[in-house]
């Protein structure tokens, strides 16, 4: 146990004793606990494996790598269209979690195979995103702007396209795109400071 994550687990919330079974079943798994994005993160090697984290609905184990699990459980959720590797195990009690202990372990033991393998998700690339028609224009317009755009790592580049198409009317896709023109050419992500 990481003293640094105790804060997570003393938290009184509706998921406190779901969260204990989990942070149990992952120790007993072998793997080194750690803090990463304000939750409790278990690690191989420092690698990331699964991560507890919780919701208004449910609390979930987030597989890092999960895409690349085999689910013969069933139970591996994809949380939006858009999420690539990781996968979540959704729980909605304490009780759920202890009927399936056996199974959580088998997914996380499997992770941890993945880890010592090496094994990598093969991401989409940038140009399979949709790129809102708007943004395109103004990117074929803008020289400077494409080339700022185009100098972002991919990860934000998607973040930035998938933020734009996400509204539905051309007004709010160009009042996205012209908040963000400042950060793209400042070479910053969507949720750089």
């Amino acid at each position: 146990m990481n003293p640094e994550t105790d804060f997570f687990f003393d938290e009184e919330t509706q998921w406190q004793d779901a969260y204990k079974k989990l942070r149990t079943i992952a120790l007993d798994c072998g793997l080194a606990e750690t803090l990463k994005w304000g939750c409790p993160c278990y690690t191989f090697n420092s690698h990331n494996v699964v991560l507890i984290h919780g919701f208004k609905e449910y609390c979930a184990l987030l597989f890092f790598k999960g895409a690349l699990l085999h689910d013969a459980n069933d139970m591996l959720v994809q949380q939006t269209k858009n999420v690539q590797a990781a996968r979540q195990i959704r729980f909605t009690s304490a009780k759920e979690i202890t009927a399936n202990k056996t199974v959580i372990k088998a997914y996380i033991y499997q992770a941890i195979e993945v880890e010592k393998a090496g094994l990598q998700v093969k991401l989409r690339e940038t140009a399979a995103f949709e790129m809102p028609a708007e943004f395109e224009t103004l990117l074929e317009k803008n020289t400077p702007l494409k080339a700022a755009f185009e100098a972002l790592t991919p990860g934000r580049q998607r973040a930035y396209l998938l933020h734009f198409a996400q509204a539905k009317q051309s007004r709010t896709r160009m009042a996205r795109i012209e908040k963000y023109l400042p950060q793209i050419m400042a070479g910053k992500g969507l949720n750089d400071a």
